[in-house]
């Protein structure tokens, strides 16, 4: 008999949308390659779904919250079923924007300067001097980012801003934004992501011709092994399994260059217009190849 895939995607998160999409290509792949395939949109009672669809492993399509922040994974390894991508410490760790920083930068990884503030400190008069970017602590896909330059006569935090009370404000980095996919032990390649947008925004990642992506991407072949080596081990720092997508800025506008690790998606897209599914093409693994790739890895208690 096939193996039987219980596939979550959907959910309540910020990224719903996207993973609807990222699940139903999954679920798709994965039944042209002879599975059996059960397709789940989460809700508040998906142990209950899981337990009556049994299956033998779960691919997890989730993006954002409660699926990509270690909580899914916990309920998976509580019903001890095998899941794709990262464990829940990695999965926590990676989606806590402060604490992953903490991390690369005791691996020696250069990052951006950060620090945490909350609303108050913006209401008060205490924001920094442009520029800076603030985000989310622990959203996926540029949900809630706010890039503020020089000139700017915005407030960042305003009502339309719905992400909680404390907030990571970094130093904005000029520069080319530069991406990695990460399989195992591998890193597949870099693009380079170019589009109108102030930076890649969640819009830019998911509509159809609002990016362009260059692969490989067009960087001295010095800075283009960085990129490799610095995914892998920012992969490695944080413990992940599986796919993951390292996220950079190259600032190439003074001297010889410097790339700067923004953050770390272990659930990346496996939307058509993903990154990381299309480098794992131009690297020679087509789709079906890595859901597949994904499906072997799965581990429960790892």
């Amino acid at each position: 008999m096939s193996k039987h895939v219980a596939v979550l995607k959907g959910g309540w998160s910020a990224e719903r949308a996207v993973s609807l999409v990222s699940g139903s290509s999954v679920a798709e792949a994965l039944r042209g390659r002879g599975y059996r395939v059960t397709e789940i949109d989460v809700d508040r009672k998906v142990a209950r779904h899981l337990e009556i669809a049994k299956p033998d492993v779960v691919f997890n399509a989730l993006h954002g919250r409660v699926g990509e922040d270690g909580a899914i994974q916990g309920l998976l390894e509580v019903l001890g079923l095998p899941y794709t991508h990262s464990g829940v410490l990695a999965s926590a760790m990676a989606m806590d924007k402060p604490t992953a920083k903490k991390i690369f930068e005791r691996a020696g990884i250069r990052c951006t300067e950060g620090r945490v503030m909350s609303r108050a400190d913006f209401r008060n008069g205490k924001a920094p001097s442009p520029p800076y970017v603030v985000k989310p602590l622990n959203e996926g896909s540029s949900v809630g980012v706010r890039v503020v330059l020089e000139g700017d006569n915005t407030r960042p935090l305003d009502d339309t801003w719905d992400f909680g009370e404390t907030v990571l404000v970094e130093d904005y980095v000029p520069g080319r934004e530069v991406t990695v996919a990460v399989l195992g032990d591998r890193a597949l390649g870099v693009t380079e992501i170019r589009s109108e947008h102030r930076f890649f925004d969640y819009d830019a990642k998911y509509e159809k011709g609002e990016a362009v992506h260059l692969l490989p991407a067009p960087l001295p072949e010095k800075t283009y092994a960085e990129a490799l080596d610095t995914a892998l081990s920012a992969h490695d720092s944080l413990g992940c399994r599986g796919l993951s997508r390292a996220d950079f800025r190259y600032d190439d506008t003074t001297g010889e260059g410097a790339l700067y690790l923004m953050e770390v998606n272990t659930q990346p897209g496996l939307t058509p217009v993903s990154l990381a599914p299309e480098i794992a093409a131009h690297a020679g693994i087509d789709f079906g190849d890595l859901v597949e790739w994904l499906i072997d890895d799965a581990g429960c208690g790892r």
